[in-house]
């Protein structure tokens, strides 16, 4: 421990700080990456006794402690990097802000990226307008009753309700076309 304390003592003011960053943060950094990498969620068993809001978006957050944590990480090591090149103390502090900030971007870049993703699962029947499905129940014409159609909608096969103002009754089995969906809940179908 001695050696550590004559090499601090050594060191001037502006090595002491980025140093006094450098170390704190890159462990941080560390442990931030590793429990990134083995899932380090914590589950809590019970009922929580409060609201939560939760992000409904996957926005650009250039202000998050990930990215935080990161700036610290870049902006110490990269000070130190310059002053141990000889930079003067104005160089070295514009070099690690630029580094830190350009870290930050990159970070708060890529977390954008990975929620953009990710996909809900929820199917929007409206991506049914113009496809071609088959009847799977008798759909009545004139709207006279509410069949059943199966059809291709978002790369699943679905079963869904469906009604015809064409004038004849169309049969199971008949290949039909999505006109347009009524009440978001029924497609109007028209054979082919």
């Amino acid at each position: 421990m001695g050696n550590f304390s004559e090499w601090w003592s050594n060191l001037d003011t502006v090595h002491q700080i980025y140093w006094g960053l450098a170390i704190p943060f890159s462990l941080i950094f560390l442990i931030q990456m590793v429990l990134t990498f083995v899932g380090g969620e914590v589950d809590i068993d019970g009922d929580p006794d409060f609201d939560v809001e939760h992000d409904t978006g996957g926005g650009f957050h250039f202000f998050t402690l990930k990215n935080f944590i990161g700036f610290f990480t870049i902006f110490s090591w990269a000070g130190i990097a310059s002053l141990d090149s000889g930079y003067s103390v104005e160089t070295t502090l514009i070099i690690s802000t630029l580094s830190g900030l350009l870290m930050m971007t990159i970070m708060a870049s890529l977390f954008y990226g990975f929620s953009k993703l990710t996909d809900s699962g929820t199917m929007n029947i409206n991506n049914a307008k113009g496809g071609i499905g088959e009847v799977y129940l008798l759909i009545k014409a004139n709207r006279g009753n509410v069949g059943k159609v199966s059809i291709k909608v978002q790369g699943s096969l679905r079963e869904l309700e469906a009604i015809t103002d064409d004038d004849n009754d169309i049969t199971s089995g008949s290949v039909i076309t999505v006109k347009e969906v009524i009440n978001n809940n029924i497609l109007l179908v028209s054979k082919q």
